[in-house]
This record gives structure tokens, sequence and C-alpha cells, in this order.
């Protein structure tokens, strides 16, 4: 089963995949000019690839959690997806995609963390199969 992950930004869409069940690799980041436009990409995206589950990053038990909820569902809802959804606690990925980096690359705006954190979010979600 192909797996893919995405970290919802308001900037920019980490994006990884799982094409083997084991080995997970980060994509080049969505960047973001619109929902539309960004809702558009991930569509081609998983559809390039094939993908059979989409595995999305959602924060719990963080200040703003029920608005970055609510913000990442009505995003999702802009997919045209025939494929299943499963949300997966993403806390503190950013962070530690941020930590995993330091002094491998500069981290600049160009979505490679985005794209670590949204790596990290489908292993957590296969850690839990």
């Amino acid at each position: 089963m192909k797996l893919a992950s995405i970290d919802v930004g308001l900037k920019r869409i980490g994006v990884a995949i799982c094409l083997d069940g084991n080995i997970v690799i980060p994509q080049n980041a969505i960047f973001r000019k619109n929902r539309n436009q960004a809702s558009r990409d991930v569509n081609i995206f998983l559809k390039e690839w094939e993908i059979d589950k989409l595995i999305v990053g959602l924060p719990k038990d963080a200040d703003n959690s029920e608005e970055m909820q609510r913000r990442i569902e009505h995003f999702v809802s802009l997919l045209e997806l025939t494929i299943p959804v499963i949300y997966q606690d993403e806390q503190n990925s950013s962070v530690e995609a941020k930590e995993l980096t330091k002094g491998i690359f500069k981290h600049k705006k160009d979505g490679k963390i985005d794209s670590i954190a949204s790596k990290i979010i489908l292993e957590r979600y296969l850690g839990t199969l």
C-alpha cells in the first residue's frame, strides 16, 4: 500500500511518501498561494504517485489546536479524495524536524523542514500499525 502524509501549514505543505510500508521519504513541499491552488497541487501529487491512503498531521493538545484542526479539516475537504484519510497527531513534529536537521542544512523557508515534519508524522502513523 502506498502512503503519503501532509503537514498542512499556512504557507507550505510538507509532503512525505512511503511506497513499501517501511521507508518514509520526504518530498518537495507544496507552497501555498491560496487554498485552491494548494489543494489542486496535493491532488496532482497523490494521483501521480498513485497513493492508497493519506495521513494528515493534526495538532493535539496545543493552545490553538481547535482552530488548526478546523483549518486542516477544511483544507482536506477541498481535496478530491477517493482514498481513506487518517489523522495523526503531529504535535512538535516541526520542532523535532528542526532538531534532526540541525547542522545538516540551513533552516530556510524552502519547505524542507515541513516535509521532514511530514516524514515524522508518517513514521508515527506506521509505528501504530
